[in-house]
């Protein structure tokens, strides 16, 4: 500190002190503020939110929204006050992900931004959520659909070829049960004996996507299915294991590789259609 900024200092502290203030007490708020202000950036609230979260989330997702925020948000809107930030500010960042052709991108960044926000609304930090305003601003998702066959007699003909399949019989077990269950490919193939109760006929897992419980009902003839599986995989953690190690479920492709073998085209069917 130079002498004419000490000279400065000491006359702001007779100041201070003149209208019955204490010059150390006044530094140490204004250093609290400063101090708030860091802990209250954007990327200060949303890595404490994602740290929240970091034991609940799969690995997958967790890397992909810390991807998301690190990419499309931190470099924009990371070191401002997270109170100071509006809709438009918001928009203006969704948009530069908009103008790379990354549509979906924009609209899950939109979701983090709200659930960023709640989290400041519950811990205190702000009182409103500025991303509700942004509803209805960005491009529609032009998604694509499973291909799925939903004409009744075409529907009984592919039932007629998977019954007529002769492949291996974990394989054929698996393309009859996906009809009658209507659970993800991933969640059907990942099944593990341990989550059936025959006695209540009910299948529970937990989603690897959304973390809730699933409660699949079985039918007799689900049921009948899966006894004649227990003799061949029954010993072991998974209802449908991998040929090459019963430590891990069968691949993502077998399924879908067994009805491209009974003459399904890709544009007709695929495992995800038969929840159609």
């Amino acid at each position: 500190m130079s002498l004419k900024e000490a000279r400065q200092g000491r006359e702001d502290a007779k100041r201070l002190l003149a209208r019955g203030l204490d010059p150390s007490a006044q530094r140490q708020a204004l250093q609290r503020e400063a101090e708030a202000e860091t802990k209250n950036t954007f990327r200060a609230v949303a890595e404490e939110w994602v740290s929240r979260h970091r034991d609940i989330w799969v690995p997958g997702h967790l890397r992909t929204v810390e991807k998301r925020l690190a990419n499309g948000v931190f470099p924009y809107i990371g070191n401002s006050s997270i109170t100071s930030l509006t809709a438009s500010d918001l928009l203006v960042v969704l948009r530069r992900i908009e103008e790379r052709g990354a549509i979906e991108t924009a609209h899950r960044i939109r979701i983090i931004f709200g659930q960023v926000f709640r989290y400041a609304i519950a811990s205190g930090r702000m009182e409103n959520d500025p991303s509700r305003d942004l509803r209805g601003a960005l491009k529609p998702i032009k998604g694509d659909h499973f291909s799925a066959v939903t004409d009744p007699k075409r529907l009984g003909e592919i039932l007629r070829m998977i019954q007529s399949y002769v492949g291996g019989p974990v394989v054929k077990a698996a393309l009859r049960l996906a009809p009658q269950v209507f659970v993800r490919p991933g969640e059907l193939r990942s099944a593990e004996w341990s989550q059936f109760n025959f006695d209540s006929a009910e299948w529970r897992f937990t989603a690897s996507k959304t973390k809730t419980e699933h409660i699949v009902p079985l039918s007799t003839q689900v049921t009948a299915i899966l006894n004649e599986l227990h003799y061949l995989t029954g010993a072991g953690r998974f209802v449908f294991p991998s040929p090459r190690s019963s430590a891990r479920p069968m691949s993502e492709n077998a399924i879908l590789a067994a009805i491209r073998s009974l003459g399904i085209s890709k544009d007709e069917m695929c495992p995800h259609g038969f929840r159609a």
